[in-house]
């Protein structure tokens, strides 16, 4: 297996070179030169499997046994997952009206990122002990790339992590997830930007071939394949929970409904989807709507603003792995993946091919949701059942809920079941909580944070962000 630019600029690299990579040295992003096809028989035998060996059975298409052995990466997926919280480490939640929600929150951190991070901190520390080298990771995030990152590697010592937080944009909780954690290989810039902005010093560095290269750095934000491949497992969790049997004469479909971030897990989606796996996937938004504009009319333009939303950690407006899904739709086209994304990176706008856009739409379904709208879900979920949302979870519910719901609809769509995503723990959002009239439920460690000792260097505007960060990786280096 090994893995190609979408933009076809640079050669193909095995599974270490993709993890160890942040964008592919021509600006595009590596994917698998084949993706692996499964067949019915296989589908059934991994139906029964628990979340951490449908993990297993997916990573080890991915990555040769030439490069890990089978044994080897079972043991870096069991240590992965031995911090999580729930002994299943992925819970579906059933609930009234039909709503189906996978719990992805049961990590560190309380965040589905905990999932994939967990798994390529490991997949890190493997190759790296291997090879007696040192690498600097660099994260940006909006909300909870970072604590699941710097938890993936914190106290290792062939790791230093340079994490970029948009200051004001995150919870507090999302911020002391970062700004608590004391460690010497742990280094935390408070940007006065937002998400999209501390993407562009990450993105500087990265392009500097020389500077990369000299001082090996490398990005676990979702640009990682590893971090896709990781998520593929999602899907197929998903399915078989809602599908009582695979006896059918056809596959039974399910409708799997995913919070939009960055365009990490919704790629993972398509990659299931294209590996037979028998579902339609719906991608929703907040307010910065930019994937749902580009479903619904080949549409890949910025707003004017990045909008402030309860879903803060969609709060995105370029969602950079929508070129990873373009790529796989064109049928691996990398040339006209490298000029439709060259022509975005200039003007901020691109229309989809006519081809393509069909592609698209017929891959994705889309919907975009407003705060009232997330409140709404978020109240009736709790009236309904007791059970609390975070507001990026509550986007997928408000999908789920505004369906239609007439005699005639339900006939025609009773057999296929929906599951939405819950990316994270409404414990981590207090502030959308009480918007919406609802009393948080705080777990202690979530409660001892705000009392805890706090770490981080601030950007301003007007500073070259990508030179302090330069400079405070160089000074790094020299104690090595």
């Amino acid at each position: 297996m090994e893995y190609v630019s979408t933009r076809g600029g640079t050669r193909a690299v095995d599974f270490e070179g993709a993890l160890f990579s942040g964008y592919a040295p021509d600006g595009g992003l590596f994917m698998p030169q084949h993706i692996p096809s499964l067949d019915r028989d296989t589908l059934q035998r991994w139906s029964s499997l628990s979340y951490p060996e449908l993990v297993k059975e997916l990573c080890s298409l991915f990555v040769p046994a030439t490069l890990v052995p089978r044994n080897a990466l079972n043991e870096l997926i069991d240590r992965a997952f031995s911090r999580f919280r729930h002994k299943n480490v992925v819970h579906m939640s059933r609930l009234k009206d039909g709503l189906n929600i996978l719990e992805l929150w049961h990590g560190v951190t309380y965040a589905f990122k905990d999932l994939s991070l967990s798994c390529t901190g490991q997949f890190l520390q493997y190759f790296l002990e291997k090879r007696q080298k040192h690498v600097n990771i660099l994260v940006g995030t909006s909300g909870d790339t970072g604590s699941s990152a710097i938890e993936s590697v914190r106290g290792q010592k062939n790791v230093d992590i340079f994490v970029l937080l948009p200051k004001g944009f995150c919870t507090q909780i999302q911020e002391l997830q970062m700004t608590t954690v004391i460690e010497d290989n742990v280094h935390v810039f408070a940007a006065h930007g937002n998400s999209d902005e501390i993407d562009e010093p990450i993105k500087e560095l990265f392009a500097d071939v020389d500077f990369a290269g000299k001082y090996n750095l490398m990005s676990l934000n979702s640009v990682n394949w590893s971090r896709i491949m990781v998520q593929i497992a999602h899907y197929f969790y998903a399915y078989f929970q809602c599908t009582p049997s695979l006896d059918t004469t056809q596959l039974p479909m399910v409708e799997i409904v995913v919070p939009t971030g960055g365009g990490g897990n919704i790629t993972a989606g398509c990659i299931a989807q294209k590996m037979g796996l028998p579902i339609r996937l719906i991608t929703v938004v907040n307010s910065n709507d930019i994937i749902h504009r580009t479903v619904q009319h080949g549409d890949f333009s910025l707003a004017e603003s990045v909008k402030a939303t309860l879903a803060s950690a969609m709060d995105i407006q370029e969602p950079y792995n929508v070129e990873r899904i373009l790529w796989l739709l064109s049928g691996s086209d990398s040339l006209l993946i490298k000029t439709l994304m060259e022509q975005f990176n200039i003007s901020k706008r691109l229309k989809l091919p006519e081809d393509l856009h069909r592609k698209l739409s017929e891959t994705l379904g889309s919907c975009s949701a407003s705060d009232q709208d997330i409140v709404g879900a978020m109240r009736r979920c709790w009236e309904e059942n007791q059970y609390l949302l975070c507001p990026h979870s509550a986007v997928a519910a408000h999908y789920h809920y505004s369906q239609p719901h007439s005699f005639l609809f339900l006939s025609l769509l009773s057999s296929i079941p929906r599951c939405c995503l819950a990316p994270a723990s409404a414990a981590k959002f207090q502030d959308a909580l009480l918007r919406a009239g609802l009393a948080p439920q705080i777990p202690p460690e979530i409660t001892a944070l705000t009392a805890m000792e706090t770490r981080s260097t601030p950007l301003e505007r007007g500073q070259h962000w990508a030179q302090v960060l330069r400079g405070r990786i160089e000074a790094v280096a020299q104690q090595w």
